[in-house]
């Protein structure tokens, strides 16, 4: 008898002790911690979710969306953030929307035809809310890569622009297929 609850006391001295030292995270804390605790020899990127275009082309833009499209078009400014190994343009969009608490729906590389992640939408503004030819692009220090953003591996310092489109791109600087037109 003796010998028992001597093993249960043992039994609960252990599991206080794996309570106590084990850093119990939710699946967003594990996604987001951290992203922001930026030290002096961490990769950082830079990224913006910006929906400006939206600004000038509000007759085309469902009515029930205009509280999503703020007064000066940034969702998010230009923020810096931890890039880890191997992190992709949408690796990085989705942890970033993740911590800071702003909407984002996407569907898989398996989905479609192309082999990447296709984002649906950022802050409820979807693909067709601002007309037919409206949707998400998104540039890396400035070019609008040949990839889809889940393809596209990140570097230190590179600066991420998530932009919404009303005319398929040529309103932000993007043509069709890619790359710039000179804006």
């Amino acid at each position: 008898m003796k010998k028992d609850i001597i093993a249960i006391f043992a039994v609960i001295i252990a599991v206080v002790i794996i309570i106590i030292g084990t850093d119990f995270q939710t699946v967003d804390q594990y996604y987001t911690d951290h992203i922001e605790d930026i030290k002096q020899d961490s990769k950082t990127v830079t990224m913006t979710i910006e929906c400006k275009t939206i600004l000038k082309n509000k007759e085309k833009l469902d009515k029930s969306l205009e509280k999503y499209v703020p007064d000066n078009g940034f969702i998010l400014k230009d923020t810096k953030f931890v890039l880890n190994n191997d992190d992709t343009a949408f690796d990085i969009l989705d942890r970033v929307t993740r911590y800071k608490k702003i909407q984002m729906e996407y569907y898989g590389a398996d989905l479609n035809r192309y082999g990447t992640v296709y984002i649906e939408g950022i802050n409820y503004l979807y693909e067709y809310s601002c007309g037919e030819l409206s949707g998400w692009v998104y540039s890396v220090n400035g070019q609008y890569p040949q990839c889809g953003c889940s393809q596209y591996k990140l570097k230190d310092g590179d600066h991420i622009v998530w932009s919404y489109t009303c005319d398929l791109g040529r309103d932000v600087g993007c043509t069709v297929g890619g790359g710039n037109n000179g804006k």
